[in-house]
């Protein structure tokens, strides 16, 4: 279960050995915004000897720098044999981009004797065109698995402020979460920046989840515990999935064909949503 992502630079040692413990679902490793252009070499040989040595449990990301940089090959060379969970590529602003990548990860993994497509890919949207292309992209190749929203980048690609609420990305969000949606890939919401405001971030990612994401990204372990409780299911609403599923059961067992529960049919979307529920939750028991 993926609720959660928080972000590691890529050249702090001591983050990097600590990354394991704080709590969040997915780790992003950042070889690129955090990493000055004087530190990309030992960056990624910090990252990647993190990745060989430390033997994280939680799902390992890597964010790369953007493929019209000087730096996305050598990244990928370095980090790729070491079998990361999943690459982040950046400034991804159309399907070209991803292809770009996925096929220069098969390259390498044909080299070291990889199954071609271990490597899984979520794409960073943050620039106008990124979102205008968002369902390409995320149906662009086998390899991605889900898209990310940068707003911070975004808003700086619009020529807007970056506000707390949020307005000036409104559009962005729901077009990401359409998007994925439509390709079948998870979508994560950008971060909120505001360290010390608890109750903003709460807000803010209640709001995502309304819309439909399905996680959110952090750049403060002290957000983590209220991101995953936003995106867990409540005991409510699991309780209410077992029931949606045991009132079918009965009402197979009695030969009828039209059910309700709690004076509201059951169709297809609510065994739908009944079943994310509860596979939420039998993933919450299992940690990762």
């Amino acid at each position: 279960m993926r609720r959660s992502m928080l972000f590691f630079p890529g050249n702090s040692a001591n983050m990097l050995l600590n990354a394991d413990f704080l709590g969040s679902d997915s780790m992003i490793l950042d070889l690129e915004d955090a990493v000055a252009p004087t530190e990309k070499d030992s960056a990624r040989i910090l990252v990647r000897n993190a990745i060989r040595d430390l033997g994280y449990t939680r799902e390992v990301i890597v964010r790369i720098n953007p493929v019209d940089s000087p730096y996305w090959e050598k990244d990928l060379q370095t980090i790729i044999p070491v079998k990361p969970d999943m690459i982040m590529p950046t400034k991804v602003s159309c399907a070209d981009d991803v292809k770009i990548i996925s096929d220069y990860i098969a390259g390498l993994e044909e080299q070291l004797g990889m199954e071609v497509g271990t490597v899984k890919l979520i794409p960073l949207i943050e620039t106008a065109l990124g979102v205008e292309n968002a369902y390409q992209i995320a149906s662009s190749d086998p390899r991605v698995e889900a898209i990310f929203l940068g707003g911070e980048d975004l808003t700086a690609d619009l020529r807007c402020k970056r506000t707390k609420e949020g307005n000036e990305i409104f559009y962005a969000r729901s077009r990401m979460v359409m998007a994925a949606r439509a390709a079948g890939v998870d979508v994560y919401d950008t971060p909120w920046t505001d360290v010390e405001d608890y109750e903003g971030l709460i807000k803010d990612a209640e709001f995502a989840k309304s819309l439909g994401f399905t996680g959110k990204s952090s750049i403060s372990p002290r957000h983590v515990t209220f991101i995953n409780e936003v995106f867990s299911p409540t005991e409510e609403e699991i309780q209410y999935a077992r029931d949606v599923f045991a009132t079918i059961e009965k009402a197979k067992a009695e030969g009828k064909g039209v059910v309700s529960l709690r004076g509201k049919m059951i169709d297809a979307p609510i065994v739908a949503r009944a079943a994310q529920v509860l596979e939420a939750a039998e993933a919450m028991k299992g940690g990762r």
